[in-house]
């Protein structure tokens, strides 16, 4: 038994082909219907015809991700309850064709923040990171969010003016997209204006209200999962703080605590992404990944380079300042515990997340940040080294 190496794919739009994706040595696709609106039901037939799609390429579809949470839902506005009841159906939909691992998140208005998608990194690849001055200038004079003055102490605040300062107009505009960069597997991205009425509407919601939503939204749609056979994973805050003050509520040990204890099943479990939460130092990735080691339903490993003015930067996975290898020796320990123990499923489904963007590459269009086919192959490659390193030093078959 080992970790199932599985790879991301959007679809047919992707320019990474499914026969490429094979020759890496992952024997599973994460995907996700990117086509259908977020909130509307993901058809049998349509899960079919992805399946098709997968099937005939020698590979398998191993997880959902994500099948996106309508914002309705997260603000507990308007028809939200039809959401939820769409949502409902969606699980049973995919468990009834085989796909019993989904991926999902509760972060309002962005799925993922960076400040900068083309870094050089020091070997030539490009990489993405994240500034917080660079986001404050964002916020306190492109955006200009009311109230943003507020959170910034007195020293980020002239640090964010010095550095929006001496931007001209092509960077701040560079920022402004960067930050407003839409979903992985969609370029779209929101506008300015766009952006500002999202964010308002969240200014009455705090992490309290945030929080008693997702537990409700939990309480739905567990029930359904466990009836399915389909374990739900959420995916951590990326990164595990406040930004332009929306609520943040899947950041860090006590959060993970407070969600997984809502019902406590193997069906309510979550994506340990150890880039998400590691770009934050408060986090102990190894002591997390013991403490919920047998609700760690999916894993994303990655590394980043950070430090506490919460600056980081994606670095390849034995580079960075997360012990990937205690959370893979970890989570090695807890695949045997459920092999030992007969669970029923003692599949963990793993994948290379957020790949440097390799030389070669680089001229190749339609790429989205971080899921380059060469970075990535480089992921899996040292994943896979250092898991059977691991393995043969414990015994373990």
């Amino acid at each position: 038994m080992a970790l199932e190496q599985n790879w991301r794919w959007f679809g047919p739009h992707d320019p990474i082909t499914l026969q490429e994706i094979r020759q890496t040595g992952a024997i599973g696709i994460v995907t996700a219907l990117h086509h259908i609106p977020i909130g509307d039901v993901w058809s049998v037939d349509e899960i079919v015809k992805r399946k098709q799609v997968i099937d005939s390429a020698g590979l398998y579809w191993s997880a959902a991700e994500s099948l996106p949470v309508h914002e309705d839902i997260k603000k507990h506005k308007s028809n939200y309850r039809r959401y939820i009841e769409n949502y409902q159906q969606s699980i049973r939909n995919l468990g009834q064709n085989g796909i019993n691992t989904i991926c999902y998140n509760f972060m309002p208005v962005l799925d993922w923040s960076r400040t900068d998608l083309k870094i050089v990194y020091k070997d030539g690849s490009i990489t993405t990171g994240f500034r917080s001055t660079a986001f404050a200038a964002f916020d306190l004079f492109i955006l200009k969010r009311k109230g943003a003055r507020q959170i910034y102490t007195s020293a980020q605040y002239e640090s964010a003016w010095r550095y929006f300062e001496g931007l001209s107009a092509s960077p701040k505009d560079k920022l402004t997209a960067t930050i407003l960069l839409g979903l992985p597997g969609s370029l779209e991205a929101y506008s300015l204006a766009e952006f500002s009425l999202a964010l308002d509407e969240y200014r009455a919601i705090d992490d309290s209200e945030l929080r008693a939503n997702l537990h409700d939204f939990i309480n739905y749609i567990i029930p359904v999962a466990q009836e399915a056979g389909v374990r739900m994973a959420i995916h951590p805050d990326d990164p595990p703080w406040s930004l332009l003050g929306l609520p943040r509520i899947v950041s860090n040990k006590q959060d993970i605590k407070q969600i997984l204890g809502v019902i406590d099943t193997p069906a309510n479990g979550l994506a340990l992404c150890t880039g998400s939460l590691g770009a934050s130092i408060e986090n102990d990735l190894v002591d997390i990944t013991k403490s919920f080691a047998s609700r760690i339903n999916f894993v994303h490993p990655r590394n980043v380079i950070r430090n506490a003015n919460r600056d980081f930067t994606e670095t390849h996975p034995l580079e960075g300042d997360i012990d990937l290898y205690g959370v893979l020796k970890a989570l090695l320990l807890e695949q045997q515990r459920r092999t030992d123990e007969r669970c029923v499923d003692t599949r963990l489904p793993m994948r290379p997340d957020h790949g440097l963007l390799m030389k070669t590459e680089q001229n190749r269009e339609g790429i989205y940040p971080g899921y380059s086919l060469q970075g990535r192959l480089r992921s899996l490659a040292e994943l896979r080294g250092m898991e059977l390193a691991i393995r043969r030093s414990l015994s373990l078959p």
